[in-house]
């Protein structure tokens, strides 16, 4: 994760915001609500938005996807678009796909990055893990 300074959180992409999407609210496990993946967060609102944004907790308020904080991900990356979230766990990254869509990752203007993304990873022992719906499958570089 880039943060742009200490106590001042990520640093994220000028210009690209949640929206409506709600996928880091329905596509986690989130364990302080005892929400399973791809169900949405009791707190989560149609159309985005959190109904306890004001009191959420540091998972929620701390967590950015991907597509957020990195600026060479281009516009197909958009949650709404491709239907994924994208975030990094030191040198994992872990794909998230909408169940609906399980196998759009595996087009290939979303599969090559994943792999480029996988091999650029593997020398300091990190992957690319992808949870659409009860498939689970490692990208390989």
């Amino acid at each position: 994760m880039t943060f742009s300074g200490e106590g001042q959180g990520p640093a994220l992409v000028p210009g690209r915001d949640c929206g409506t999407c709600s996928l880091c609210c329905i596509l986690p496990d989130i364990a302080e609500f005892d929400k399973p993946a791809n169900q949405p967060c009791r707190h989560c609102v149609v159309g985005g938005g959190c109904d306890s944004y004001d009191v959420r907790p540091s998972t929620c308020r701390d967590f950015f996807c991907l597509w957020r904080m990195d600026a060479t991900l281009g516009p197909e990356w958009e949650p709404s678009v491709s239907r994924m979230m994208l975030y990094g766990q030191g040198p994992q990254l872990t794909v998230l796909v909408e169940p609906e869509a399980g196998a759009i990752w595996r087009e290939e203007r979303y599969l090559g990055w994943l792999e480029a993304r996988a091999r650029a990873l593997k020398p300091q022992g990190g992957y690319v893990v992808v949870y659409a719906g009860e498939e689970v499958s490692v990208v390989k570089g």
